[in-house]
């Protein structure tokens, strides 16, 4: 049994959605980033946080590699070359559109108002369009970023185009758009969204 910190609405998602694709039990405390309970699990007050064995990990994407490596899903073989080009989308859209998505969140609302700088939002989303064309062309064929296996990979883009969705940076790919209605139907997914 897992113990999952932090509230949905958050990267937290990320490590729900890979806990019910996998099909692990958990218990979720609802702590809001930076809050005392966040911080109690870790000093930044970042969200996620994941209990495993009494040890506490956090990163969203190391929570679901770990995950995924240690329950043997949702990942191919480490070392392998399949992997190797997995791990590429993850870095990728981790690089190209969470930090986006983060930076454009920091000057919206998380950093102190007289250090936000909200014309840089236009830039940002001039960049994520830019990434958008540029990972479809990288895409192949199948469903999903791997062909036909869902992965990790999959969990970081699809939380990432909802959350462009939600900051009103709009998907601008349609193979992008009918991905993400793809990926909507998934159980997992609606289960983790559930709340």
């Amino acid at each position: 049994m897992y113990t999952l910190i932090g509230l949905t609405k958050t990267r937290t998602f990320r490590v729900k959605w890979a806990l019910e694709e996998l099909g692990l039990p958990y218990t979720q405390l609802q702590a809001a980033p930076r809050s005392d309970e966040a911080m109690e699990y870790n000093p930044s007050g970042k969200v996620p946080a994941l209990i495993a064995d009494g040890a506490t990990l956090t990163d969203s994407t190391a929570i679901i590699t770990f995950l995924a490596d240690k329950h043997n899903g949702l990942t191919l073989k480490a070392g392998s070359l399949g992997r190797a080009r997995q791990d590429g989308f993850t870095n990728m859209i981790l690089d190209e559109f969470d930090g986006v998505l983060w930076t454009a969140a920091r000057h919206s609302f998380i950093l102190p108002e007289e250090k936000r700088v909200p014309e840089i939002k236009d830039s940002l989303k001039w960049e994520f369009a830019r990434s958008e064309a540029t990972l479809v062309v990288q895409m192949g064929d199948g469903p999903f970023l791997m062909g036909d296996e869902f992965t990790i990979a999959d969990i970081v883009l699809a939380h990432c185009l909802d959350w462009a969705i939600g900051a009103k940076f709009g998907i601008s790919q349609t193979r992008l758009k009918d991905y993400l209605s793809h990926i909507h139907k998934r159980p997992a997914y609606k289960t983790a969204r559930a709340d």
